[in-house]
């Protein structure tokens, strides 16, 4: 996939240009339909897809306190948009305050000037899309500015699973909760964390099941507690078990969670590697052990139940 760098970039690429913007913070289905749509009209009429999507989340930007947990961090989207949907074009636009108080005219002045005359062809987005200084943009404006500058606005109606609109809160409370069957509906595709492996105590290597331990991008994770997982990194794909938690038996005054991975049949070294991560069934809650030895044999019923887990699916 080709990242744009700048607004002037979208001047290079070939034929009429079709934009498919939005946040698009976990790459459901809603956010499938807009992007979906714009690929259509290239396929019938030519010309190229763009995604365009903004960093950070503007939430983050205008109200850091409210600003939730991402169901896709940045660098876990582009590789969703391009392994998941096909996507061969993205500008990601820093989001500032610079930008927020851009008007929606001028944002959307910007696009037709950058793209040169008749170039735009579309712009897709969902129907309840908000643009521009204090949310004040709306399709209604879109479609306006689409009349006055050749390209035609669309936008795409609220995708509904089980009587009720599909949203990135929706999926964040879902996931939250340990509900992975509802997420996989509205997503999609399973739910997946992407996590740099990081240097940790080596303890696991000395009871003889040795983890990766994630720092994880940023984004939604389920409750704490041993998981059965699998994981992807360069190129490669394992089965495992994993702990999310404040791993209380040897860090009792720990106040963040962690996710350590332990990755069956893998030797090796990954340290500052990204693994991809599916929690693919709860297996129990954390909890203290009497000592290193309890852990240890703990864990080796987890890693057997994770084992019979992953194998069956």
């Amino acid at each position: 996939m080709k990242l744009l760098r700048d607004i002037s970039e979208l001047g290079t690429l070939p034929g009429a240009l079709h934009l498919a913007i939005g946040v698009f913070d976990g790459l459901h289905l809603g956010h499938q339909a807009v992007i979906g749509a714009a690929q259509l009209a290239a396929r019938e009429q030519g010309g190229t897809v763009v995604v365009v999507t903004f960093d950070p989340h503007p939430i983050e930007v205008l109200s850091p306190r409210h600003a939730p947990r991402l169901l896709s961090a940045p660098e876990h989207k582009l590789v969703l948009l391009e392994r998941e949907l096909g996507v061969r074009h993205c500008w990601v636009i820093p989001f500032d305050l610079d930008r927020a108080g851009q008007t929606g005219a001028e944002f959307i002045g910007g696009l037709l000037a950058a793209t040169g005359p008749g170039r735009l062809a579309g712009i897709y987005v969902g129907e309840q899309w908000r643009f521009g200084q204090n949310r004040s943009g709306d399709l209604a404006l879109l479609e306006t500015l689409g009349v006055t500058g050749g390209f035609v606005a669309v936008g795409l109606a609220t995708v509904e699973i089980e009587g009720a609109p599909v949203s990135s809160t929706r999926i964040r409370e879902a996931i939250g909760a340990g509900d992975f069957a509802v997420a996989k509906r509205l997503l999609g595709r399973d739910y997946t964390v992407y996590g740099t492996v990081v240097e940790g105590r080596r303890l696991g290597r000395t009871i003889g099941f040795p983890t990766a331990n994630l720092r994880v991008h940023r984004e939604q994770l389920p409750p704490t507690g041993v998981y059965a997982v699998r994981a992807t990194g360069r190129g490669d794909g394992w089965n495992g078990v994993a702990n999310l938690g404040y791993r209380p038996t040897v860090s009792g005054d720990a106040t963040e969670r962690l996710l350590e991975v332990h990755l069956f049949d893998f030797v090796g070294d990954i340290y500052g590697e990204v693994l991809e991560v599916e929690f693919v069934e709860f297996l129990r809650a954390e909890r203290k052990f009497a000592g290193v030895e309890e852990l240890k044999a703990q864990i080796a019923r987890d890693a057997g139940a994770a084992r019979a887990v992953v194998s069956g699916r």
